[in-house]
C-alpha cells in the first residue's frame, strides 16, 4: 500500500529533550504544556491537521504530525485564542539559564507530487497514509522512484486542468464583455 494526497502539505515534527531525569519538577509542567498546545491543534480542523504519530525515545518524546498547509499551522501558532503563546512564555521564563529540557521542532512543505511512501504487511494505515488516502501501491508505480514520478504527473495534470479552467473563465468573461 502507499499514501496518496493530492496538493502540497506539510511534515511538523517536533519533540521534548529531557536533559536531567532526576529535575521532574522542571520537565513535567513542559511535558504537559506540549500535549496541552497539541490537543488544542489536532482538536480544530481549521488548523489542518491530519494526523500524527508519537513516541517516546531515550530522552523524551517526539511528534511527527502532518498537515494540510503550514499556513494553517502557522495559523494555529500564531492565534492569540489558542494555548501556543502563553505556553512559549512559560517555557522560556521557566527554563531562563537551565538547561534542564530542551524543546525543538521542525517543519517541511512537501510539494504536490514530491513524496514516496509504501506500506508493507501493515494492519491499518500508518505515517501519512492514516490521514490521507490508502492505495495499493500499484496504482502508483512498484518502484519508490515511479511513485515520485507519479505523483509528479499527477500534480502537473491537476495544474493543468486548473489553468485550462481559468482561462476558459476569463475568456468568457472576455467574451461577455
Amino acid at each position: 500500500m502507499t499514501a496518496e494526497i493530492e496538493g502540497d502539505f506539510a511534515v511538523f515534527i517536533t519533540g521534548m529533550r529531557i536533559n536531567r531525569y532526576w529535575k521532574i519538577h522542571q520537565w513535567y509542567p513542559n511535558f504537559r504544556d506540549m500535549r496541552k498546545i497539541l490537543m488544542a491543534l489536532f482538536s480544530d480542523p481549521e488548523y489542518g491537521a491530519l494526523c500524527a504519530h508519537h513516541a517516546w525515545t531515550r530522552r523524551g518524546p517526539i511528534l511527527i504530525g502532518y498537515f494540510r498547509s503550514v499556513e494553517q499551522l502557522e495559523r494555529f501558532a500564531n492565534d492569540p485564542q489558542q494555548p501556543h503563546a502563553e505556553v512559549w512564555a512559560r517555557y522560556f521564563k521557566r527554563m531562563k539559564n537551565n538547561g534542564d529540557v530542551g524543546v525543538w521542532h521542525e517543519t517541511f512543505v512537501v510539494r504536490s507530487g514530491e513524496y514516496e511512501a509504501v506500506y508493507d504487511y501493515m494492519p491499518s494505515p500508518t505515517g501519512l497514509a492514516m490521514g490521507t488516502s490508502h492505495v495499493p501501491v500499484e496504482r502508483r508505480g512498484d518502484l519508490a522512484v515511479q511513485r515520485r514520478a507519479t505523483g509528479a504527473r499527477l500534480a502537473k495534470e491537476r495544474a493543468a486542468a486548473q489553468t485550462a479552467v481559468e482561462e476558459k473563465a476569463a475568456a468568457g468573461r472576455v467574451d461577455a464583455e
